[in-house]
């Protein structure tokens, strides 16, 4: 399966910040609620890779986009004549 995946109580980099996690055969059980573990509801829930998006994301199963930017895409900034006549030029390009 490709592309972003929910985090899951087995995972070994989750952990229950309150401490109040078990495992009940093959389910995860919070103790604070007394309810099955849902990651994505869980105010408690965190991640030791500090990898866990919002809405109970796994950031590791996560791609990144990149665009690059070329100096062409920067714009040129406008300055005042006091400046002009100090400096000589019309525009400032960073």
């Amino acid at each position: 399966m490709s592309g972003p995946r929910p985090c899951t109580p087995s995972c070994k980099f989750f952990r229950c910040a309150k401490k109040a996690l078990v495992r009940r055969g093959d389910k995860f059980w919070c103790l604070w609620v007394n309810a099955e573990c849902s990651v994505s509801d869980c105010v408690f829930a965190t991640c030791v890779k500090r990898k866990l998006l919002p809405g109970g994301i796994c950031g590791e199963t996560v791609k990144r986009k990149t665009k690059e930017v070329g100096p062409e895409a920067i714009p040129a900034i406008k300055v005042s004549s006091r400046i002009l006549k100090k400096l000589g030029e019309r525009e400032i390009v960073l």
